[in-house]
C-alpha cells in the first residue's frame, strides 16, 4: 500500500471513530519547513511543498466536505481551495472573516460550482452573491468569530468533515480550542527562518501539551509526512 493509500485508509477510520457530536470532524493540514516556518513573512506567500506531498493535500481536499482559511491567507496568496492535482470533488471553500474583508476580485468569488461561505460576526448588507454567502456567526471574548460556534453552524449546514489549512492564526486558534482532531504536516527539507505556523497556546506545563497519538511518518518525494490524531487528555504520551 503506497502512502497515499496508507493516510486515506487512516483518515477515513479517524472520520468514522472519532466523530465529534454536533461539529466536523476537523483535520489540520499545512506545510512547514524543518524550523517551523511556513513563510518568510506574514504577508508572504511561499510554496513549500514538494509535486508529491502537493498531490497528497489535494487527495485530502476531496476527502473533506469543507476547507477553510482565514482572511489573512486569502489577502497574501489568493487561494482556490479546490481539487487540480488529484481526481475528486472539490470541497465546500469557506473563510473566517471577521470584518468582511474579502476582496472583490479575489478567485475564491469566481467559482460558480459553490459559493464561497464566509463566516463573520458583521451583520451584513451584502447580498448573497458574486460567488459568496454570508454566514454570521457570534463573536467571541477576542471580537472574532468564535470557532465553537461556527464549527456548529456548519455542522447544521451539512459539513461533517472539515480540512483546515491556515494560516498561522487560524492554525493556532484551532489548536488553543481544542478543536482539532487529526493533523497531516508536511515536513520539508529547508530552513526558512520566517513565520511560523503555530503561536502561543496559552500552555505552561508539559502535561498540558496535547499529543499527535498515535503518531506516524513517512518520506514522500523530499518531504516527510507527519500524521496521527490529537490528544488533548493531561499527560497523553
Amino acid at each position: 500500500m503506497n502512502l497515499n493509500n496508507t493516510i486515506e485508509h487512516w483518515l477515513t477510520g479517524a472520520q468514522k471513530s472519532l466523530s465529534p457530536a454536533n461539529r466536523p470532524f476537523v483535520t489540520l493540514s499545512y506545510a512547514q519547513s524543518l524550523d517551523g516556518s511556513i513563510a518568510l513573512r506574514s504577508s508572504e506567500p511561499m510554496a513549500l511543498s514538494g509535486s508529491e506531498s502537493l498531490r497528497l493535500t489535494h487527495q485530502l481536499r476531496s476527502m473533506h466536505d469543507g476547507i477553510l482559511v482565514g482572511i489573512g491567507t486569502v489577502l497574501s496568496d489568493d487561494p482556490q481551495l479546490n481539487v487540480r492535482h488529484w481526481t475528486g470533488s472539490n470541497p465546500q471553500p469557506i473563510v473566517l472573516d471577521s470584518q468582511l474583508r474579502m476582496p472583490s476580485d479575489a478567485r475564491l468569488r469566481q467559482c460558480t460550482e459553490k459559493p464561497c461561505w464566509i463566516l463573520t460576526t458583521q451583520e451584513s448588507e451584502w447580498p448573497n452573491q458574486d460567488g459568496i454567502e454570508i454566514c454570521q456567526s457570534q463573536p467571541g471574548s477576542d471580537g472574532r468569530v468564535c470557532l465553537k460556534n461556527a464549527l456548529a453552524l456548519l455542522y447544521e449546514k451539512g459539513i461533517r468533515h472539515l480540512m483546515v489549512e491556515g494560516g498561522a492564526h487560524v492554525i493556532t486558534a484551532f489548536l488553543k480550542a481544542q478543536l482539532v482532531d487529526a493533523v497531516v504536516i508536511t515536513l520539508v527539507p529547508r530552513i526558512v527562518g520566517g513565520y511560523k505556523a503555530v503561536g502561543d497556546l496559552e500552555i505552561n506545563a508539559r502535561v498540558d501539551l496535547p499529543a499527535i497519538n498515535p503518531f506516524h511518518s513517512e518520506r514522500l518525494g523530499d518531504d516527510l509526512i507527519l500524521w496521527g490524531t490529537l490528544d488533548y487528555r493531561k499527560g497523553a504520551e
